[in-house]
């Protein structure tokens, strides 16, 4: 999960992040460069791929995917081209509403219910090309199935859990984090980290971050309909101990005024924050950005137990595309067992193919095994969401910054952000 995991913003770690609003005059002419760069790779006979990347190596690695898709068949010549987290949303959201999205476009499982429509089912172009789904993980094929139709193939997936600086913790002589430690562990743990300019966790109000914390307090986020509901009297109680890990404990950073949500990987990349949650995905962007050793942890144990949602990516085919054979050709390539075991050799996925997930393991930090397997056979939930998830991200960032700072009680900040959704 990218999300990674990217913002995640895996999420992919990924890292799934970073949300900023381009203007309506740069957004037209962003979506006019677009319409052009699409337009000269169909005539070059190329499929258009649109895909996020927030730093360089990741930006390498997929280029390299698709090296290996073009190796695996030369007639795949295919055109990448990626946005930061919160800017690919933005500009997905542009081009599914013109008509004008790429060939091949990546997708969250927690967005697949926006953009469904967007996509092309998949299925028929599986059982026409006898393609095997079995190799892929079920919990992933489940969460980028929309309306009884698959919308995308996986390529990775995996639970929100905590990164730690395994430097600050030998510095400051604190013990790592146990396999099964409790949320009070946690925070006595976060208070002998922060000191000076040193904070123990760096916080943020998007809900893949926040989310695990939430659920393990025992709240929800949907109703019994699948609604958002985060008014509920459970959810409200469980975000305010979140948000005053910031202004009441002071162990985690007060929020500058941005929705990007790349601050907190940001303060943890560069030594000033202990810990930070972010998924799988975000491996291979810690191992060019950080220059310390880390770790991986669990969530920790809130009233409820350990529980984190686990959500992931896939590539689908735009109803824009011409060529849909091609485009499914080329997808299937992408998700390839030579592209997986590439992704997972880096540190990028944690792979969707089952077969390939060994690999992932031999290039994380030492106990991640341990941390994921303990994590996906009894911790997590499907990261569900709604048609309307990325109006509710921006809108939840907005209002939860000035409810981490202090300065806008939770209850009030999340009546107005059910009250902009439902």
């Amino acid at each position: 999960m990218n999300p990674s995991p990217s913002l995640p913003l895996n999420p992919d770690g990924l890292t799934r992040r970073g949300f900023l609003t381009l203007s309506a005059k740069s957004s037209a002419a962003l979506l006019l460069l677009r319409s052009a760069s699409s337009a000269a790779a169909a005539q070059k006979g190329a499929l258009s791929w649109f895909m996020w990347g927030n730093t360089d190596p990741e930006i390498n690695l997929w280029k390299e995917i698709a090296g290996i898709a073009h190796k695996q068949d030369p007639n795949l010549q295919i055109d990448l081209t990626t946005a930061g987290w919160g800017d690919y949303w933005t500009k997905m959201t542009m081009e599914a509403a013109s008509g004008g999205m790429q060939n091949i476009v990546s997708i969250q499982s927690q967005r697949t219910p926006q953009f469904a429509s967007a996509f092309q089912p998949l299925d028929p172009l599986v059982k026409a090309q006898n393609f095997d789904l079995k190799a892929f993980d079920a919990t992933i094929l489940q969460a980028l199935t929309f309306d009884g139709a698959l919308r995308a193939l996986p390529y990775d997936f995996g639970p929100h859990i905590i990164f730690y600086n395994k430097d600050l913790f030998k510095r400051d002589n604190v013990q790592e984090p146990k396999a099964d430690w409790t949320y009070d562990e946690f925070l006595q743990t976060a208070k002998k980290l922060t000191h000076g300019n040193q904070y123990g966790f760096a916080a943020f109000p998007y809900p893949d971050f926040c989310f695990p914390f939430i659920l393990s307090d025992g709240a929800t986020y949907l109703n019994a309909q699948g609604e958002i509901d985060v008014v509920n009297a459970a959810f409200v109680k469980a975000y305010d101990a979140y948000a005053a890990l910031v202004h009441q404990l002071h162990v985690a950073p007060p929020l500058p005024a941005t929705q990007d949500a790349n601050t907190g990987w940001s303060l943890w990349t560069a030594g000033n924050a202990a810990m930070v949650v972010s998924g799988p995905w975000d491996v291979v962007n810690a191992k060019s950005s950080a220059k310390f050793e880390f770790g991986l942890a669990r969530i920790p144990k809130g009233s409820k137990g350990s529980i984190t949602v686990v959500g992931g990516s896939g590539f689908g085919i735009s109803s824009s595309a011409k060529d849909r054979n091609l485009a499914f050709k080329a997808i299937a390539a992408l998700t390839s067992d030579e592209a997986e075991e590439r992704l997972a050799s880096a540190g990028r996925a944690f792979p969707a193919r089952k077969a390939q997930q060994p690999s992932w393991y031999k290039n994380a930090p030492p106990g991640s095994e341990e941390i994921l397997n303990s994590t996906l056979n009894g911790g997590v939930v499907p990261f569900k969401t709604t048609p309307n998830w990325q109006q509710f991200n921006l809108l939840f960032v907005q209002y939860g910054i000035p409810v981490m700072n202090g300065q806008t009680p939770a209850a009030t900040a999340l009546q107005q952000v059910q009250a902009q959704v439902s």
